[in-house]
């Protein structure tokens, strides 16, 4: 089982603002000429494959990619999430966060597609079996690893930025692939569901919602930046007070003695690994847990952690407001 990407603490977010804020846009960038320097744009499909487009990746590395790539592999949930969305099947893929196979919510849109390792930890051999002529590599910050990579092919991408969030990285993903308008018709389209969406909750529209991944030492609320929140106030709909806070991570876990932090007039919850599922599990045994508002008044709600708790996608977003739109609709 790949162990859970952890959310990033205080300090880390202030050291990687300027890095984010740098490699944010860079995977925007394009040099849209073929390999002799011409602009040809990216119209014309070389019927050998063999022309290249020059983008820069979120780290602002120049990278050649194919101008039409036909073996993608993706390394990271979200960028299996966001090449499925852009209508691209990719010949090997990774498992899900805090997972053994790919996840459920993308799981009959993967069928026969190649497993090449687990989250961020590709197998090699395998990752040469399914011959890539594209790897997106997420996050990845193992320059080891990244330099196995691009023996493999020279174009390995590196799609986010540690606070990207995810339409940014579907927009440089649908750069990489020569796609970038329909990257933003996708992200125009879930915009306009999620506005709708939101309207029509009837007594629950603009709803408090506590967002909380119940961790084996405690539970953590996402703070407003963060994927599954940022969809909630795309529904127009607002967190409590005390989680109004303008992050882009989960909080460190908190004590038994201050759970009342995640109450609200609803409270979604998840976990990513069995080990939090048990402290979930014992912790609704508990007294204080009961005496939540949200509990007494039965609105807490079970969510999918492995879709809820990463750093999302256009696919995730559509999950997520389904949940908050069958949660919430009266």
């Amino acid at each position: 089982m790949t162990v859970p990407r952890r959310p990033l603490s205080t300090a880390t977010r202030r050291a990687t603002r300027t890095v984010a804020a740098l490699g944010a846009a860079a995977l925007l960038l394009t040099g849209c000429g073929s390999d002799d320097g011409s602009d040809k744009g990216s119209s014309a499909k070389s019927g050998s494959g063999s022309e290249t487009r020059t983008i820069k990746d979120a780290t602002g590395k120049a990278v050649k990619v194919p101008t039409h790539p036909e073996r993608v592999v993706t390394l990271t949930q979200e960028d299996l999430d966001a090449v499925l969305a852009l209508g691209v099947k990719p010949v090997g893929i990774t498992n899900g966060q805090g997972l053994d196979k790919p996840p459920a919510y993308l799981a009959d849109k993967v069928k026969g597609i190649d497993i090449v390792g687990n989250l961020l930890q590709p197998v090699m051999d395998k990752v040469v079996a399914a011959k890539p002529d594209l790897i997106l590599a997420g996050d990845m910050q193992d320059e080891q690893v990244l330099k196995q990579l691009r023996e493999i092919t020279p174009a390995t991408v590196v799609t986010m930025a540690p606070t990207d969030d995810w339409k940014l990285t579907l927009r440089g993903i649908g750069n990489a692939v020569n796609d970038l308008p329909k990257a933003n018709k996708v992200i125009g389209d879930h915009e306009a569901a999620a506005k709708k969406a939101g309207a029509g909750l009837g007594e629950n529209k603009g709803a408090e919602v506590s967002i909380v991944r119940w961790n084996p030492d405690g539970p953590s609320w996402m703070e407003n930046k963060q994927f599954a929140s940022g969809v909630a106030l795309e529904m127009g709909l607002k967190r409590p007070k005390n989680q109004n806070k303008d992050g882009n991570a989960h909080t460190p876990s908190l004590s038994l003695e201050k759970i009342d932090e995640i109450d609200g007039d609803w409270l979604f919850l998840s976990t990513l690994t069995s080990d939090g599922e048990k402290a979930l599990k014992d912790v609704q045994k508990k007294p204080a847990y009961k005496d939540l508002g949200a509990v007494k008044k039965n609105h807490v709600v079970t969510v999918d952690g492995s879709v809820w708790s990463t750093r999302g996608g256009p696919l995730a977003a559509a999950e997520v407001m389904k949940d908050y739109t069958e949660a919430l609709k009266k």
